[in-house]
């Protein structure tokens, strides 16, 4: 058997673009490698025993004190590109919140920081694929 034929080890994750209705992301600053220092979408590892949706809620809260109900969350892909993360082979789903334009977010957990930025006015160099994901959810219909 080859190398290619051996299973990979894959980390599950879960990644959540909460916007605003009057068009603002949240996003954190990452105080940890990889991308320390960069602006990153809130989500981080699913735990054992736990889904990928109720990560996504967890993380959230966790990393910004926004907090959103499962059924509040849309699933907007899977991210699964074998070079996304440094540390090795990730796949994260992410989910889609939309809350309203007063929703205050406070840094917790280990974001440095975390703030609502203008959709048209984001960082330059977000951490991992964030930006290919934005991107993604900039395409997607209304609901």
């Amino acid at each position: 058997m080859t190398m290619a034929d051996q299973p990979e080890n894959i980390r599950y994750t879960a990644d959540v673009v909460a916007v605003t209705n009057d068009g603002r992301v949240l996003l954190i600053k990452r105080g940890w490698d990889p991308y320390e220092g960069h602006w990153a979408l809130p989500g981080g590892h699913v735990d054992r025993g736990e889904t990928g949706l109720r990560a996504a809620v967890r993380e959230l809260e966790e990393e910004t004190s926004v907090r959103v109900t499962e059924d509040e969350l849309r699933l907007v892909g899977i991210w699964d590109q074998p070079d996304r993360d440094p540390r090795g082979r990730y796949v994260t789903v992410t989910y889609l919140a939309t809350v309203p334009a007063d929703t205050q977010a406070t840094a917790g957990d280990d974001a440095r920081d975390a703030r609502w930025w203008p959709l048209t006015d984001l960082p330059e160099r977000l951490a991992f694929d964030h930006a290919d994901i934005l991107a993604a959810v900039l395409r997607l219909p209304a609901s």
